[in-house]
């Protein structure tokens, strides 16, 4: 293989990929990346066997073939290289020279036929959908989800289309047990559709690393993606750029049963103050629990934190608030987490004890809604 192509157009398909290696080197292979040149272009493939990415671009390709080389050696090299043409050589030993003006590097590399198989998806329908929505979808309630949760379910985000008021929607759903973040979103019509219109009532577990890959790849440019599920597998396209996801098998716990449907004490809350207080007062919170102490009175709410080894924190905000007197607790970083998710100035937080789960809601947005446990402090 002997491939030229533009220092600019390579770096950005390395820079796609960084998020999908495998660090762990449970095989070695996993953390290269397969480079497949044909015709006039570079297909660059990275798979941890969960998540893969496969994206093409345009190159001058001298000589067909493949590579399979460190992904992350690759993307530094390329990154420190100045702007310009960039030739690519696999040897037969295996080996990848990297050329560019005055620098020429050697990295070692794996036989290509060593790597998983690139997967075809081209017969599987897909649906358009608005950008910013499922940017949106994924940024309100990714947040929520479990990172290495010791129920494996809920390292993933619920994603359902349904049929509301005669129309396709989609609901997104994050929990790890101690928070959760619910949105629904209705599609355009006219938007092609696919299997998911004619299958009007879908779910899928997506892992929470696969959604966050696509926020990222959602945040490069303008283009409209297409998305698909297939029966194990979600499909993510944009333009030449393809992104597939294995689905988690298992049952999503029943979220309904969580969200509290009697809490009758209302308190609205300037967001960048609650956040404020809530950044300081948890500097002297307990480091593995986060726990600040909330007192909510009319008018106000003092937030206080403890830690024997550290000292003592505290601080009032005020707030529209005109009921009874509330004290509970939470994770400081739980509750940063909603916050920074909600759009808008205010917040509005309601209660029903002490001991219940506080709901969070975005202002004049009835179809976003969070959940977050209380501590004992």
């Amino acid at each position: 293989m002997k491939v030229k192509i533009l220092r600019g157009e390579l770096l950005t398909g390395f820079q796609r990929i960084q998020g999908v290696v495998d660090k762990r080197n449970t095989m070695p292979i996993l953390s290269n990346i397969l480079l497949e040149a044909k015709a006039d272009q570079v297909v660059l493939f990275a798979t941890d066997l969960e998540i893969g990415i496969r994206g093409t671009y345009t190159a001058e390709v001298l000589k067909p073939g493949g590579a399979t080389v460190s992904a992350r050696k690759l993307y530094e090299i390329i990154r420190e290289l100045p702007e310009g043409p960039v030739t690519i050589t696999s040897e037969d030993n295996h080996h990848v020279r990297i050329e560019a003006g005055q620098s020429e590097f050697k990295v070692l590399g794996l036989p290509p036929q060593e790597f998983p198989a690139m997967p075809t998806v081209e017969s599987e329908p897909l649906m358009s959908i608005d950008r910013k929505i499922l940017s949106e979808l994924i940024r309100k309630t990714v947040f929520a989800a479990g990172d290495n949760n010791a129920r494996y379910i809920l390292n993933g985000i619920l994603i359902t289309l349904f049929m509301k008021d005669r129309k396709r929607a989609l609901r997104f759903v994050g929990t790890d047990g101690h928070r959760l973040a619910v949105i629904e979103r209705p599609l355009e019509d006219g938007k092609k559709g696919g299997s998911l219109q004619a299958q009007t009532d879908q779910t899928a577990i997506v892992p929470k690393k696969a959604a966050l890959e696509i926020k990222r790849l959602l945040e490069e440019n303008d283009q409209e993606p297409e998305i698909g599920i297939s029966k194990n597998q979600l499909i993510f396209r944009r333009g030449s750029l393809l992104l597939l996801a294995r689905l988690m098998e298992g049952g999503y716990p029943n979220y309904q049963q969580v969200i509290p449907k009697e809490n009758d004490k209302r308190a609205v809350v300037k967001k960048t103050d609650l956040e404020g207080a809530l950044r300081r007062v948890s500097i002297l919170s307990r480091e593995k629990t986060s726990a600040i102490k909330l007192v909510l009175e009319q008018g106000a709410i003092t937030l206080s934190a403890s830690n024997p080894d550290l000292g003592e924190a505290r601080e009032t905000i005020a707030v529209e608030y005109d009921q009874e007197a509330i004290t509970t607790g939470f994770n400081a970083r739980y509750l940063l987490d909603i916050l920074a998710a909600v759009d808008g100035e205010t917040a509005v937080l309601e209660f029903k004890d002490a001991l219940s789960p506080c709901l969070i809601r975005q202002p004049g947005d009835p179809d976003y809604l969070c959940v977050i446990m209380p501590m004992r402090v």
